[in-house]
């Protein structure tokens, strides 16, 4: 260290203030400058550069300096715009992560919402549907009954249960038109 470098040190470990003011007043811009070069933002530059300064005047007893309280100071800013950085960058990771969490559990809240509302329109459709046809259908949809088992269970034609289905199908697709673009979407999304 020069002589100066040397004194201003020993002033400083001492306490002394106005020794400390020195320092800071030739080193300050310079670091901040430094601090720059490493981070985006100005103002968490000049922070790190504050906040390495504090740090020198609370532990000033316990500091050793091997080289210059030049080169402890830059190296100091150097470490703690690298630990900014890291830190940003896990900042970043985990509002990626959050967003990402976020997303995918708001689509399937939104999925959850329209099939819920898709289902109550399905069973609002089959109750409009004349008794008859309405067992028809679901024993065909939802029991998954051939034609001819639907008719010799309930007595009837394999014809009837045809001209039944058809009847059905008709009403349920005048009833549900509207939900039509919904379903597609929905099924979209569990195809994929």
């Amino acid at each position: 260290m020069e002589l100066s470098e040397i004194d201003h040190f020993k002033a400083l470990k001492e306490g002394d203030e106005i020794a400390f003011e020195m320092v800071f007043k030739l080193h300050y811009q310079p670091l901040c400058n430094y601090a720059f070069s490493f981070l985006p933002d100005r103002d968490e530059a000049e922070e790190i550069v504050q906040a390495t300064f504090l740090n020198v005047w609370e532990k000033k007893q316990g500091i050793t300096i091997e080289t210059s309280l030049k080169s402890y100071l830059y190296r100091a800013v150097r470490n703690s715009c690298l630990n900014a950085i890291k830190h940003n960058r896990v900042k970043m990771k985990h509002v990626e992560e959050s967003v990402f969490t976020l997303e995918n559990s708001h689509d399937s809240v939104s999925q959850s919402v329209i099939s819920s509302e898709l289902d109550q329109k399905i069973g609002d459709a089959l109750m409009a549907l004349p008794e008859q046809c309405r067992l028809i259908f679901k024993m065909s949809r939802f029991e998954e009954l051939k034609y001819a088992e639907i008719a010799e269970q309930l007595n009837i034609s394999v014809k009837t249960v045809e001209n039944q289905i058809g009847k059905a199908l008709k009403i349920m697709r005048e009833q549900l038109k509207e939900y039509l673009p919904i379903l597609i979407i929905l099924m979209n999304g569990f195809i994929n």
